[in-house]
């Protein structure tokens, strides 16, 4: 399959080096060109920064940019890929801003967090996939399975509620990492000491009901500990922290309560 990528960024840069170990990347676009060119030069592809440029020969063109610029993006590159399949890789985006101005549009979403300096496990990385003509669907099933043992058929809707679940599971869930560094830095407390309570947590979670799971001093409506925290927080003139502390361990007691 001959595939262009819309994006240079952290999701189009790990398709691009997966997808171009059993397929053809044909072109990288991106505003940057240098951005552009750095990509390309990772999987043997042509740089661009102009959408007249774009080969409408290509099979399928995979829009991987924020969320907020696929419409433009769309709506900038669908008068020069009349026919060709165009999908976005959003989580959180329905079909129908694709499909709105294109008529074979569909979605690729990975479930996965990405950074440059990262590698990926594909094999295990969920991916979700939607299309508006049902031919479309099964080679976006086909690609999807070439790359992950895990492939679902999801609508939009499934697939942004899937999305709101990530941001607690995995942006707000790093937040709270963060957070506990920045109060341990305080007192130049080593974080690494905190990485065995992460990871089993984690585990935990993953392998039961993270309900079951919940431990600490608001679960066991322990009146004493949560207010001497408020008062460690306070004395540290963290009040930021101190509403978020309040907030989640008020959810936690009424969870279970």
């Amino acid at each position: 399959m001959k595939i262009t990528l819309i994006g240079a960024g952290r999701v189009a840069t790990h398709l691009a080096k997966v997808l171009q170990l059993q397929h053809q990347i044909v072109q990288i676009f991106s505003r940057d060109l240098q951005r552009a060119q750095t990509l390309a030069s990772l999987v043997s592809a042509q740089a661009i920064d102009d959408v007249r440029q774009l080969d409408p020969q290509t099979d399928l063109v995979i829009i991987a940019v924020s969320d907020q610029a696929i419409s433009n993006v769309i709506e900038l590159i669908a008068p020069y890929l009349l026919d060709n399949l165009i999908v976005h890789t959003s989580g959180s985006t329905s079909l129908s801003v694709l499909q709105n101005t294109h008529h074979r549009a569909g979605v690729f979403y990975p479930l996965q967090t990405f950074s440059f300096d990262r590698d990926v496990n594909w094999l295990e990385t969920p991916v979700f996939v939607e299309a508006v003509e049902p031919q479309d669907l099964t080679s976006l099933t086909e690609l999807a399975n070439s790359l992950s043992h895990r492939v679902y058929q999801y609508n939009s809707t499934q697939r942004q509620t899937l999305h709101l679940a990530a941001v607690f599971a995995c942006n707000f869930s790093n937040y709270c990492y963060d957070m506990a560094k920045q109060i341990v830095d305080a007192e130049q407390v080593d974080f690494s000491l905190l990485h065995p309570l992460i990871l089993e947590t984690a585990n935990k979670a993953t392998a039961n009901d993270p309900k079951d799971m919940q431990t600490g001093p608001a679960m066991r409506g322990d009146r004493n500990i949560l207010n001497m925290h408020q008062r460690l927080l306070g004395d540290s003139n963290r009040s930021d922290l101190q509403n978020i502390y309040t907030l989640m361990s008020e959810a936690i007691l009424k969870r279970h309560q």
